[in-house]
C-alpha cells in the first residue's frame, strides 16, 4: 500500500500529477519508436536502412494534429467530469455543429460568422442538456445518452448523405496556416517564461499566507522539463513545416479553462460541487447554476472541436464525429490524464497529454500494421488501468466514491 500511497500523493501534486501520464507518453514513443522500424525493415528486407518512421518529424505533426480534435472534446468532458458527471454526447454535438457550420458556409454565410453561429448553438445544446440534468434531475448519464442519439439522428437529418465538403477559405485556414519557425519559437520562449511567473507567484501567495512552499530544487526542474519538452515540440515541428495555428489554438484554448478552474470563483465551485455537492450548497454555492455553466462550456468546446475536425478534414462525415470512437477516445483520454470519475480532481492540462497518449497509441499500432481490433483492445487496457489506479489512490484515503 506505500507504494499506493505516495502515488495518491503525487497526483494531488499539482506538478506531480503530470508525472504518471508523462511516463505512460514516454514508454508509448520508446516502444514504437523502436518496434515501428522493426516492422519496417522485415516488411521491406530490401532497405538499407532502417527508418525511424514513428519519432520521425513528419509523423509527430500528423500526431499532434490527428490529437487535436481529441484534446478539444477531452478538455470539455474534463469540466464535467470534475462534477462528477459525465456527457456521452459531446462528439454528436461536435458533428452536429460541424454539419451546421457546413450548411451555412454553404448557404454563402462568411466563415467567421458560421463558426460564431456554430459555437452558439453548442453552448445551447450543452447547457438544455445541463438545465435537464440540475433542475429535472435526471442523471447526466441518462440525459447525455438521451442527447447522444437524439443529435446523432439530428445530424444524419443535416447530413442526408453522410458526407459534406467545406471549402471555405476562413474554415480550412484553421487547420493550414503555419506559425512562422521564429514566431513559433518566440512563442515557446514566451509560454515557458509565463510558466515561470505563474510559479513565482504562486509561491509568492502561499508565503503571505505563511504556507509552505516548495524548494528551489524542487521546483527548477519541473520549470527546466517543461521549458524543454515545449522548445523540443516547437523545433520538431519547425523541422517538418511549422507551428500550426490549430495547434497554438488549442493550446490558448486550453490555457484559459485552465485559468478559469484554478483561479476563479467559478472554478473553485466546480471543484467544491465535485468534491461534495452538499457541502457546496450549504457554504452558499448555487450546484444548479454551475451544473448548467459546466454544460455549456463542454458544448462550446464540442462545437470548436468541430470547426477544428471540419477545418483539418476538409469535409464533414457522419463517421468522423458520431459513428466513430471519437467519443470513447475523448472521455479515455480525460480519465487517462488523471481526472476521476468521482470528481472533485483533475486538470484540464492533463486531458492534453491523455488525448496525445490515445492518439500515441492508434498512430502506432497503425503504423504497426494492427488491425482496429487491436487498437480498441490496447485503448481498452490502459483505459481500465487508468481507472483502477484512480479507484486505489482514492480507496486509500478511505473514499468510497459518489
Amino acid at each position: 500500500m506505500n507504494l499506493i500511497h505516495r502515488l495518491r500523493e503525487m497526483r494531488q501534486n499539482r506538478f506531480g500529477a503530470f508525472v504518471p501520464v508523462l511516463l505512460a507518453l514516454a514508454a508509448i514513443w520508446v516502444y514504437f519508436g523502436l518496434a515501428v522500424p522493426l516492422y519496417e525493415h522485415w516488411t521491406n528486407p530490401d532497405s538499407e536502412s532502417v527508418r525511424f518512421i514513428f519519432l520521425s518529424a513528419r509523423n509527430i505533426y500528423n500526431l499532434f494534429m490527428q490529437s487535436a480534435v481529441i484534446a478539444t472534446l477531452a478538455v470539455g468532458i474534463t469540466i464535467v467530469l470534475l462534477l462528477g458527471d459525465i456527457d456521452l454526447s459531446a462528439a454528436a454535438t461536435a458533428g452536429v455543429c460541424a454539419a451546421l457550420l457546413g450548411v451555412l458556409v454553404l448557404a454563402g454565410v462568411p466563415g467567421w460568422v458560421a463558426c460564431l453561429m456554430v459555437m452558439f448553438v453548442g453552448i445551447v445544446m450543452g447547457a438544455a442538456q445541463g438545465m435537464l440534468v440540475a433542475y429535472v434531475g435526471i442523471p447526466s448519464f441518462v440525459v447525455t445518452l438521451a442527447g447522444l442519439l437524439g443529435y446523432q439522428g439530428l445530424m444524419q437529418k443535416i447530413l442526408p448523405t453522410g458526407n459534406l465538403n467545406v471549402g471555405d477559405p476562413f474554415v480550412r485556414s484553421i487547420a493550414r496556416i503555419l506559425i512562422p519557425d521564429l514566431w513559433g519559437l518566440a512563442i515557446a520562449g514566451l509560454v515557458v517564461v509565463a510558466m515561470v511567473a505563474v510559479v513565482l507567484r504562486r509561491q509568492a501567495q502561499r508565503r503571505e499566507k505563511n504556507l509552505e512552499t516548495d524548494s528551489a530544487l524542487a521546483v527548477f526542474p519541473q520549470v527546466a522539463l517543461f521549458g524543454i519538452l515545449v522548445f523540443a515540440v516547437v523545433l520538431t515541428l519547425n523541422s517538418y513545416r511549422s507551428l500550426p495555428l490549430m495547434i497554438l489554438l488549442l493550446v490558448a484554448l486550453t490555457s484559459l479553462v485552465g485559468w478559469v478552474t484554478t483561479s476563479t470563483p467559478f472554478g473553485r465551485a466546480i471543484f467544491a460541487v465535485g468534491g461534495n455537492p452538499e457541502s457546496a450548497r450549504r457554504v452558499g454555492i448555487d450546484v444548479k447554476r454551475i451544473r448548467v455553466a459546466a454544460f455549456g462550456i463542454v458544448g462550446l468546446l464540442a462545437a470548436i472541436g468541430g470547426i477544428f475536425g471540419a477545418s483539418r478534414f476538409g469535409s464533414v462525415s457522419y463517421t468522423a464525429f458520431a459513428g466513430g470512437t471519437l467519443l470513447l477516445e475523448s472521455i479515455g483520454a480525460a480519465v487517462i490524464g488523471g481526472t476521476s470519475l468521482f470528481g472533485g480532481r483533475g486538470s484540464v492540462w492533463n486531458a492534453i497529454l491523455g488525448a496525445l497518449v490515445i492518439g500515441s497509441l492508434g498512430n502506432g499500432l497503425d503504423l504497426s500494421g494492427a488491425s482496429a481490433a487491436d487498437k480498441l483492445m490496447f485503448s481498452g487496457g490502459i483505459l481500465i488501468l487508468a481507472v483502477a489506479i484512480d479507484a486505489l489512490s482514492r480507496a486509500e484515503t478511505g473514499g468510497t466514491g459518489r
